[in-house]
């Protein structure tokens, strides 16, 4: 039986599951905590053409990355490293996160999926991509305490106490986006929907199924789907 199997199985409907939901394209990674000192990262390919044999790769937290690892998992290093509560992380391209970030902004907390962001998402201004541990590190920084962070032009980031939950915060980012650039095309962006942090945490809640139902959605037709599911 293949080390790690479970967790590969979920690291591919995870790649999988963006894919469907255009989050990435031939680019993005996702990965999964699996102790303190080791995350799965999917195979190296485009994620919608994950198969369900391809296997993940295991990467020390402290040490340099496997040579057939993307440069870019070092930003997965660097915020495990600093947030213990992260246990799953999606690198994502989403064309709305995209658009916003070419006029140097980032979604506000404007909608319902919008106030898991709340007040807005950080915003990492260095345009080279993050292939060194120095750049890994200040995106980690940028990305604070926060679920996201938008990688200047260079998509986004989504963190959360499960890999199921990062894809889901992916999603909800993206339509955070979508909603920001209907507000800046209305010329209607000075409108606060929230009016404090508290308002904002009332109606950011994971209660209710609200992952599960999410991920359901992503994963729908996954060749790996539980049929518990279907």
């Amino acid at each position: 039986m293949t080390m790690h199997m479970t967790q590969n199985k979920l690291v591919r409907q995870a790649a999988r599951g963006l894919a469907n939901a255009g989050l990435v394209n031939a680019y993005g990674h996702c990965s999964l905590r699996l102790d303190q000192d080791h995350l799965l990262v999917c195979a190296p390919k485009p994620m919608g053409m994950i198969q369900p044999s391809d296997q993940g790769t295991v990467v020390n937290l402290h040490a340099p990355l496997p040579e057939h690892v993307l440069g870019e998992v070092r930003m997965h290093q660097a915020i495990y490293q600093s947030r213990p509560d992260v246990h799953g992380i999606c690198r994502v391209f989403p064309p709305n996160v995209l658009a916003l970030a070419a006029m140097e902004r980032t979604p506000h907390a404007r909608h319902g999926f919008g106030s898991y962001f709340y007040p807005q998402v950080p915003f990492y201004r260095d345009t080279a991509l993050i292939r060194n541990e120095i750049a890994a590190h200040n995106v980690a920084q940028t990305l604070g305490d926060s679920p996201a962070v938008v990688v200047s032009i260079n998509g986004a980031v989504t963190v959360a106490d499960s890999l199921q939950k990062a894809c889901v915060l992916a999603w909800f980012l993206e339509d955070a986006a979508r909603v920001e650039l209907s507000c800046l095309n209305a010329a209607m962006d000075h409108i606060e929907t929230f009016k404090n942090r508290d308002s904002a945490m009332n109606r950011a809640t994971w209660a209710g199924g609200i992952v599960d139902r999410m991920w359901q959605y992503m994963t729908r037709d996954d060749p790996e789907q539980d049929p518990r599911q279907t």
